[in-house]
């Protein structure tokens, strides 16, 4: 019997409003990618085809969320939406302290701010960007712990996002007890390709909490697709919702930290969740002064309304089977032309191991860069480097330390594009594999102290 071809992945939803995007030519990309100093975050949005920068705040929203909107209280304290809002989080997370923010790096810097300071150690499968550089701004360390077999972009494991339990004990042994301030679970793992976490390892690391008396943060700006990939991936789970996966992780964390622009389905906003109440008070206390009341925290009536709608349709099973299927189907037409992507695809986005496609570019000519541009220049796609632009650094001597990999991201908004420009951003990678050899790298002209992929300028080599 012919064995039967797969179905084509279609969207499990419906348009009913467009936003038209602009084309342009190469040559005005080349101009435009030269007056923003090679630095995709400095294009005008108007000048990009396919926006691929981040996944974060950049999704559509459902007709129930929009309805939300129009009927948000805007009261300043004790709205009807937050009301919504919270007990929406308190079930989801089963943490009795509820504080919004108005996104997730806001919620970063109290908690951080808090417990961070000169000679604390935070300790974390991987930091991401805004995470390392709200905790190194406290004067705190930032040290990343993955197993060692997850930093090998082709290795096939089904939870290359875990920590390693066994450096982690390691860790907490060289710096002493009293000098680590949290353990941090970042699901899904973004700067290691967007890989998931497994229960299992969760539960080890909830563990070692226990035992040391320490405290465990969950940053799950991503704990639906990390749902996802235990259901399917992680034995005993299959017959589980999402939601319950969900909820099982958050209720082994003390705080769940999340920038709602990502699982949240919303353009705006964040969450700071706690269970210790004396802590929660030292953040509400920050909050009030840096965000706004306790019931708002920075947010409008009509952004919690959204949210408290947003945390519910994440875990709907065909929004979610799309979401991962749409990005793995990128992933694998990727891999098929021979563009070295980290293996398997992870939940939000493509990682591209630029070091290895741009065999000819010095790593301190920041392959990944040259990549962001030449996808720019080519098809008029914007994406985002991670790898020495974003995580590397200087020795004394002013040497770059680079990054443990290379990598360029191509994030995937949620419910924004179809599949027809999935496949154009395929085919454009036909052009970058035929100029592979020739492309030359960039060094940085102007950098920020903190954060400088944000806002740093670069020239061709």
């Amino acid at each position: 019997m012919e064995k039967r071809k797969p179905r084509t992945l279609a969207e499990p939803f419906r348009i009913k409003m467009v936003e038209p995007i602009r084309i342009t030519t190469e040559d005005y990309r080349k101009e435009a990618i030269k007056k923003s100093g090679y630095n995709p975050f400095l294009l005008h949005s108007d000048d990009v085809f396919i926006d691929l920068l981040t996944d974060s705040g950049t999704g559509a929203m459902s007709d129930r969320q929009w309805a939300g909107i129009m009927m948000g209280d805007e009261s300043y304290a004790g709205a009807k939406s937050w009301q919504h809002l919270e007990s929406v989080v308190k079930e989801l997370t089963g943490m009795p302290h509820i504080l919004p923010t108005h996104q997730g790096r806001a919620a970063e810097r109290i908690l951080y701010g808090i417990l961070g300071g000169k000679g604390k150690i935070f300790i974390s499968n991987t930091h991401f960007d805004t995470t390392r550089a709200n905790i190194e701004f406290t004067g705190a360390t930032a040290i990343d712990v993955l197993p060692e077999e997850a930093t090998h972009s082709e290795i096939d494991l089904p939870f290359k996002g875990n920590i390693d339990v066994g450096k982690v004990k390691t860790l907490i042994q060289e710096h002493g007890l009293s000098n680590i301030a949290a353990i941090i679970m970042t699901l899904t793992n973004n700067s290691s390709g967007g890989q998931p976490v497994s229960m299992s390892n969760i539960k080890a690391i909830r563990e070692v909490c226990d035992e040391n008396k320490l405290f465990l943060v969950i940053d799950g700006c991503r704990i639906a697709e990390n749902s996802y990939f235990i259901k399917h991936r992680e034995q005993g789970y299959e017959n589980k919702t999402y939601e319950e996966i969900a909820k099982e992780t958050l209720r082994l964390a003390d705080a769940f930290v999340m920038s709602a622009k990502k699982d949240g389905l919303v353009n705006i906003g964040g969450l700071l969740t706690l269970r210790d109440e004396k802590i929660s008070q030292q953040c509400t206390n920050l909050l009030i002064i840096s965000e706004g009341f306790t019931t708002y925290g920075g947010l409008a009536g009509r952004d919690m309304e959204a949210m408290a709608i947003g945390l519910k349709e994440v875990f709907d099973p065909d929004y979610l089977h799309y979401r991962i299927r749409s990005t793995a189907y990128l992933g694998e037409h990727l891999k098929a032309k021979g563009v070295p992507v980290v293996w398997p695809i992870g939940g939000h986005a493509v990682y591209i191991d630029a070091k290895k496609l741009y065999k000819n570019i010095l790593v301190d000519q920041y392959p990944g860069q040259a990549l962001v541009c030449d996808l720019y220049i080519k098809g008029g796609i914007r994406c985002v480097e991670v790898g020495s632009v974003m995580f590397g650094k200087y020795d004394d001597n002013g040497k770059l330390i680079p990054a443990k990999n290379e990598l360029v991201r191509l994030a995937i908004p949620r419910r924004t594009y179809t599949q027809s420009h999935i496949d154009y951003v395929i085919d454009v990678f036909d052009d970058i594999l035929e100029m592979k050899e020739k492309n030359k790298g960039y060094k940085i002209v102007y950098e920020p102290p903190f954060l400088r992929h944000f806002t740093a300028q670069f020239e061709m080599t």
